[in-house]
């Protein structure tokens, strides 16, 4: 047993890593296909409702709120709902989570087609935002214990950034369509059938989800992943992404109809998204050499950089260039923060990590969809694009300040009672 641990680790260590060997990873395509299909409609969700509800209330500032609200509750209950897959099982939080979901985006519609009071409508938003199922932070959990040791950790980083971003050029270019040229509730219908329909497929894949504290003959000792300091500092990045991810939403929708051009929103969004799942997959297939923390650092100045202009543009051409430039600043930062984790957490808390990260990134679109509403109803068109600048360069200083937090913690730490977190051996 141990020659063949040993050859198996020789041999990832050899060979490059790469997209093909990792789709050749065992079991990889069992939670992928219904991986995708789940969160597709993560990307549908703020738009849909934005455009729902501004289409009702006439208001972007209030659409902006109620997109506001589900995205705090998101973001306030997924990390719970990591803990929960972590300790209970992926399966035992996703199947009750995913029906939750339906049964409140379909309450949520419903209200605002019926032009109800807006505290109904966030009401109605908490528990949409709150039983989001956190597909991406459990994927990514199935790829670590498939993974666990070999240099594709970093390769299944970028692979799952560049899934991510491709979901954001189709999501918002399905959720535009469907409320432009079909009905403005539309969006928010297939989002909510999507959730059901994929959650409970990926739900069905038993076979690859992580061990629990309950499997195995370990028992694994559950620590908050927010007590890693690490981490922490990683929240405050991906604050700052989820401000870029925000405001882009808010601004772009409002400045398609200042041109009288709406259908145009899902295009510009989708140029964005596409850029950033284009240096997603140029990242995957770098070998890098230079140490994560400072491509973290490096990444994150150059997305601050391209933000701060957003602001600047006035048509729809230079809007398209500049976002393609700040969507292609993104994916580093995500796939590096991401690849940080694996080194920073222990495997028994690393699905909470992922689900503070992305929950991170929803809190701080949330509140930048909430202040980009408010710029661009009382202020000038485009003021909106003036809170991807604040909220980037404000976490790149917390990042230069406390980047020495991101050294990774000693392996010698354990994730079971009595067993340290060191390659497994032959023992007699």
């Amino acid at each position: 047993m141990a020659s063949t641990v040993t050859t198996s680790k020789d041999s990832a260590a050899t060979s490059r890593p790469g997209y093909g060997r990792l789709l050749r990873t065992r079991g990889a395509w069992t939670f992928l296909l219904p991986g995708f299909a789940a969160r597709q409609p993560f990307a549908m969700l703020t738009l849909s409702i934005v455009l729902l509800v501004q289409h009702t209330t006439g208001s972007y500032g209030a659409a902006g709120a109620v997109a506001a609200v589900t995205g705090v509750s998101m973001a306030l209950f997924a990390p719970y709902s990591g803990r929960l897959a972590d300790r209970h099982g992926q399966r035992a939080v996703l199947v009750p989570g995913v029906l939750v979901h339906t049964a409140a985006g379909l309450a949520l519609t419903a209200l605002a087609l019926n032009h109800a009071p807006l505290w109904a409508l966030f009401a109605a938003a908490v528990p949409t935002g709150a039983s989001v199922p956190q597909i991406g932070p459990m994927v990514r959990a199935r790829w670590g214990v498939r993974l666990k040791g070999s240099p594709l950790m970093t390769t299944a980083a970028a692979f799952e950034s560049v899934t991510d971003e491709f979901t954001f050029v189709v999501g918002p270019l399905l959720a535009t369509a469907l409320c432009t040229a079909v009905d403005p509730a539309a969006g928010l219908l297939t989002e909510a059938a999507l959730t059901l329909v994929g959650g409970l497929l990926f739900a069905a894949q038993k076979g690859t989800q992580p061990e629990t504290g309950r499997d195995g003959h370990a028992r694994v000792e559950h620590v908050s992943a927010l007590r890693v300091p690490g981490v922490r500092v990683l929240i405050v990045t991906f604050l700052g992404i989820g401000s870029v991810f925000g405001g882009m939403q808010v601004s772009l929708a409002a400045f398609t109809e200042s041109i009288g051009e709406p259908g145009l929103n899902g295009v510009l969004y989708g140029v964005f998204a596409a850029g950033n799942m284009l240096s997603g997959i140029a990242c995957g297939a770098i070998v890098w050499k230079t140490a994560p923390q400072r491509r973290l650092v490096i990444g994150y100045a150059a997305l601050a950089l391209t933000a701060s202009a957003l602001w600047t543009a006035h048509s729809a051409l230079l809007l398209a260039g500049l976002g393609l430039l700040v969507g292609m600043c993104i994916a580093p930062a995500l796939i590096t923060g991401y690849t940080l984790v694996e080194n920073l957490v222990p495997a028994g808390a690393r699905t909470e990590a992922f689900t503070w990260l992305t929950g991170a990134v929803a809190l701080g679109q949330a509140a930048a969809v909430t202040v980009a509403g408010q710029l661009e109803d009382r202020l000038w068109g485009g003021a909106g694009f003036l809170v991807p600048m604040a909220g980037t360069v404000l976490a790149l200083v917390t990042l230069l300040a406390l980047r020495s937090r991101l050294a990774a913690a000693p392996r010698e730490r354990t994730v079971a009672r009595g067993v340290g977190h060191r390659d497994p051996v032959a023992v007699d």
